[in-house]
């Protein structure tokens, strides 16, 4: 979430120079390169467990700008990212979708494939970020083919079925794919 702070904070003020303060070095780590990432010259200073992260905007430093006509798809196949631990999974995933959000440029697509068209299911507990995504006007394709393998395709709850030319096609029209 420090990220995801700080990025919308920079997003709505254009701020030239930032202070954040973190509570672990992994937070201190994250914003650091965020800031650096979007151009700015960071300095830390720790007291205690806490990190205080000061960023001033290089002269001409603009930042990643996304490109026009950039087309992100992102590629769900499973109920859970990564592979091992799926209570891990679960958290990632939920931590995936919400930061989707946050993209620049956003999804393009998100398809839905095998179990993961369960995430687009009414029983999903992903059901409110997925239609918050995709009023940002990211399309959410679940594959038709897998929805009644599963016998799950009357409780779609967002997004349209799909099929497989759709989806090959999506690989092909994409700049980027993306595969949590």
């Amino acid at each position: 979430m420090p990220v995801i702070e700080t990025k919308r904070f920079l997003e709505g003020t254009g701020a030239k120079d930032i202070q954040v303060l973190v509570d672990n070095p992994t937070s201190c780590e994250n914003v650091k390169r965020f800031l650096e990432n979007a151009g700015y010259a960071v300095s830390i200073a720790q007291k205690g467990s806490e990190f205080l992260l000061s960023g001033l905007r290089e002269r001409g430093a603009t930042g990643r700008v996304s490109q026009v006509g950039e087309k992100v798809l992102v590629y769900i196949d499973g109920t859970t990212m990564g592979r091992g631990n799926d209570d891990l999974g679960t958290i990632l995933m939920r931590s995936f979708l919400n930061t989707l959000k946050e993209l620049d440029p956003k999804p393009w697509r998100i398809i839905f494939v095998n179990t993961g068209v369960y995430l687009a299911v009414d029983s999903s507990d992903y059901i409110n970020i997925l239609k918050e995504i995709e009023s940002l006007g990211t399309e959410i394709l679940a594959c038709g083919t897998c929805l009644d393998f599963f016998n799950v395709k009357t409780r779609l709850a967002v997004g349209k079925i799909s099929n497989m030319f759709d989806i090959a096609s999506s690989f092909l029209a994409a700049t980027h794919v993306i595969k949590p």
